[in-house]
């Protein structure tokens, strides 16, 4: 057990193949050595073992909140679903924000371990420290809106007040890879497919019903001191500044038009670095204007709802009418974002602003991640122009109308097209032959930022453990927004080094589990502070910078384990040397992929993408066989049976 502060000490595992749920407490020293949430949940997972099938019952799958959960802390209101992920076979973490994390944390538990297969669907419902499972067969086959309504009702709740709703739409139950788990106001977490896990194991919705009980620091005078700091940091920051900074103004969506500007936004399947570049080349009607932050504040927006205890409230609920062959379409939606935008607009071949929050609002409501499943539409696109997808069906480029109906198409796997994207990047262009044509890096696919232009978003792709993301290590603060320095977007030496700083970082915000918008003013020693003051611990700065590295050597050794090495760690092959060049303002550019992993792994101490077993002695990961590899031998990579 833990007697740390910020924890309840208290993790359900629930089997689904039989109904029953075991009450645990948190291994002390795993609380220590991991911090919480990501950190936590990854450790979970690994115990489960490696080899699991990720669709089997074997697999786990882990609601993890972290010590700083549902705290004052600001932004303190996010949730980890950590998984073996089917659509990348990696290990994954998908976080989202709202107040699930909160009312979890709240209703006396630090963590929800789903095992088995249920007989029937059926929908957990935690409150006051216990889990019960009810019946879900009357849910099956509901979009997630009308599943959360149903819900509602169902359990006497008031959601939005003392009710969180963690469920899939139809993408989860029918398996498609990049299925999403969706929260409360279209909150997501999307990636990794967890909700695919979730649908294999017949688990339609996790409902948290709770009254807030926020958890007192240990060390109220440390807690305090780091708090006020951290207030003054986000409010002062022309990033995170109540209703003043770009993110509170525009959510995420601000970058749209920074990144058209330096020419670093994958277009047409990332053929083009911009929509300026294939207005000029093609002559044809795309501005990535139309669907930035600005555009959406000035047009469509209505409301600015947050999260639990931020005062940043990021998030843009818009409102849209718009004709859909032949039907008016009213749609009101939230997470209007910069990651989904791109895909579903630029990245497609359009910039049609309304038909992006209907796509977006489907996507929600079918449970399918909103950034796979544009670049999965992009991908087909381009197969159709190329006669890949004969005999299969066919998606033009910039066709919206179409789009819109093929997120659900997707989701019901209702024909060839449909159930073969519902598949995801790897599996269709291995069976196609059109891994040229995809954006994806061990099975994920890429986020808004082009690595011809953005070099350490390059080698932060290739070494992310969960696939391509943005969200591993957020080298674009430095190179867009200077944090916490101002470093040459183009330049690749350093990025190695500046990635992995980043990556680890980020794991012990996962691991609080804390919003990764608050690094964009505060920093590892508010970071020590507020932990330290919260858990009653005494950790310094090089301590819990220790613990993110063993967080992300922990994932990485994981994958190792499962057959994945330097070889892996890849970028689409069009942004490469001889590949597509960067145009306009990264006209001629290439990522310079090789220099910045050699660099990488040097910083890392990794042997050719392979944590070698001094590492894992280094960070006291003594667990599982090791991997075979010195740091001073030859020994090669796990193979892949």
């Amino acid at each position: 057990m833990t007697e740390l502060g910020g924890f309840q000490d208290r993790v359900a595992r629930i089997d689904l193949s039989d109904g029953e749920v075991a009450y645990e407490s948190i291994d002390d020293e795993d609380a220590k050595q991991y911090i919480g949430a990501r950190g936590l949940g990854v450790k979970y997972v690994f115990d489960q073992g490696p080899d699991v099938e990720p669709l089997g019952p074997d697999n786990l799958l882990a609601f993890m909140n972290g010590p700083l959960s549902g705290t004052q802390v600001t932004m303190s209101g996010r949730i980890a679903v950590c998984t073996k992920s089917p659509l990348t076979g990696t290990v994954t973490d998908s976080h989202h924000g709202g107040w699930s994390g909160a009312r979890l944390k709240w209703s006396g538990f630090d963590g929800l371990l789903f095992e088995g297969q249920a007989d029937d669907p059926v929908y957990a419902v935690i409150e006051d420290g216990e889990v019960e499972l009810r019946d879900a067969s009357h849910l099956w086959g509901e979009g997630f809106h009308d599943t959360r309504d149903a819900i509602e009702e169902e359990v006497e709740g008031s959601y939005g007040k003392n009710l969180s709703i963690m469920g899939i739409g139809p993408g989860g139950e029918n398996e498609v890879k990049f299925a999403s788990i969706m929260n409360e106001d279209d909150r997501a977490s999307g990636r990794g497919g967890t909700g695919c896990v979730m649908g294999s194991k017949n688990l339609k919705a996790v409902v948290v019903k709770s009254t807030t009980k926020m958890p007192k620091p240990a060390d109220s005078e440390t807690f305090k001191e780091g708090h006020q700091q951290a207030m003054q940091a986000i409010t002062e920051s022309e990033v995170t500044a109540p209703n003043e900074g770009g993110l509170s103004m525009y959510g995420t969506n601000v970058l749209m038009n920074i990144g058209e500007e330096m020419d670093g936004l994958p277009t047409k399947n990332g053929r083009y670095t911009s929509t300026e570049s294939m207005r000029d080349a093609e002559d044809v009607d795309i501005d990535a204007e139309r669907v930035s932050g600005e555009n959406v504040r000035e047009n469509i927006l209505v409301d600015e709802p947050t999260c639990h205890s931020c005062p940043v409230a990021c998030k843009k609920e818009v409102e849209v009418q718009k004709m859909h062959k032949g039907e008016e379409m009213n749609v009101r939606t939230e997470s209007y974002e910069y990651e989904s935008a791109y895909a579903l607009g630029p990245n497609s071949g359009h910039t049609d602003r309304d038909a992006v929050a209907l796509m977006i609002d489907r996507c929600n409501d079918m449970g399918v991640d909103t950034i796979d499943a544009g670049n999965m539409m992009a991908m087909a696109m381009e197969m159709t122009e190329e006669g890949k997808l004969e005999g299969v069906g066919e998606l033009e480029w910039g066709d919206a109308e179409t789009m819109i109906d093929m997120i659900e198409r997707i989701a019901h796997r209702e024909d060839d097209l449909a159930d073969l994207l519902a598949e995801g990047p790897r599996r269709v262009a291995d069976r196609k032959e059109a891994h040229e044509n995809s954006l994806a890096v061990k099975g994920q696919t890429i986020a808004a930022y082009d690595p011809r232009c953005l070099k350490g978003m390059g080698i932060g792709y290739a070494t992310s453990n969960r696939g391509a993301c943005h969200l591993r290590g957020y080298t674009p603060a430095a190179e867009i927004l200077g944090i916490p320095e101002k470093v040459d977007p183009y330049e690749y030496e350093g990025k190695g080094e500046l990635t992995a700083q980043f990556q680890d970082l980020h794991a012990i915000s996962d691991s609080f589990d804390i919003c990764k918008f608050n690094a964009f003013a505060e920093g590892i020693e508010e970071y020590v502070l507020q932990y330290n003051g919260m858990t009653g611990r005494d950790v310094t700065e090089d301590e819990l910078l220790e613990a993110g590295e063993r967080v992300y050597n922990l994932e990485r050794y994981y994958n190792n384990l499962n057959g994945f090495d330097g070889s892996d760690d890849s970028l689409p092959a069009r942004f490469l040397e001889d590949g597509i060049p960067g145009q306009g303002a990264s006209e001629g550019e290439y990522c310079e992929l090789d220099e910045m992993k050699a660099e990488y792994y040097d910083h890392r101490g990794w042997v050719d993408g392979v944590v070698p077993d001094e590492k894992l002695d280094e960070l006291g990961i003594d667990l599982g066989p090791g991997t075979g590899v010195s740091s001073e031998g030859s020994a090669a990579a796990p193979s892949d049976d």
